[in-house]
C-alpha cells in the first residue's frame, strides 16, 4: 500500500480525519496478515516508511508507524504519505547456549537429597 492521506478535509475534525487514516492502515495490516502464506514462509513482515510526502518518506519499523503518523500530523503537515509493504518473514533458530541449564538439570537438582 502506497497511499497519500490529506490531513484537512473541508467539514471534518482534523483529529477525526487522523484516526481515519490510522484506522485504514490498521485494516490494511490486518487484511494482509490473514492471506494464505507461501510455503517456507513463517510470518508476514512489513516494510514501512511514512513521511509529509513520497520524497521526504523515512523508514520505520511496524511498531512505529502509528506514532510516526501522529508525529506528521503534529508538524501541521497537509497530507501525510504511508507505505506498507508485505514481505515474507523467516524465524531465525534461538542460538543454543551451552552454559545455560536444561530442563533436566534442573530436574536432578530437585531429586537431591537435603
Amino acid at each position: 500500500m502506497r497511499k497519500t492521506y490529506p490531513l484537512s478535509i473541508e467539514g471534518r475534525h482534523p483529529d477525526r480525519v487522523l484516526e481515519a487514516v490510522k484506522h485504514d492502515v490498521r485494516k490494511y495490516l490486518k487484511r494482509e496478515r490473514r492471506r494464505d502464506l507461501p510455503e517456507g514462509v513463517d510470518y508476514w513482515d512489513f516494510d514501512c516508511k511514512v513521511g509529509d510526502s513520497k520524497e521526504n518518506a523515512a523508514v520505520v519499523h511496524l511498531s512505529a508507524l502509528v506514532t510516526g503518523i501522529d508525529q506528521v500530523a503534529q508538524s501541521q503537515a497537509a497530507q501525510v504519505y504511508v507505505e506498507v509493504l508485505a514481505t515474507h518473514g523467516k524465524r531465525q533458530p534461538r542460538p543454543v547456549v551451552a552454559d545455560a541449564p536444561t530442563d533436566l538439570d534442573i530436574e536432578a537438582e530437585d531429586d537431591l537429597p537435603e
